[in-house]
């Protein structure tokens, strides 16, 4: 699938309908940018569930790398 979209003077775009449909993306979720070798790549970050949170924080372990775990999708 491609489209294209305009870059506003505000530096905006706007997420074109087939792409939300066939990621099933809504307000508020998270899209993640990176630029590898001149080419922007684009992908929706993985919603955190409860479930999901229970299943990564390790009992007695480091807070720190839980929150890390948690903040980059593991």
């Amino acid at each position: 699938m491609t489209s294209k979209t305009k870059i506003s003077e505000g530096y905006s775009t706007v997420l074109p309908a087939e792409i939300r449909k066939a990621l099933n993306l809504s307000p508020g979720d998270i899209l993640q940018w990176d630029v590898e070798d001149g080419i922007i790549k684009i992908q929706p970050r993985k919603k955190v569930t409860l479930e999901g949170i229970c299943g990564i924080i390790s009992a007695g372990g480091d807070a720190v790398m839980d929150k890390k775990k948690i903040q980059s999708g593991e």
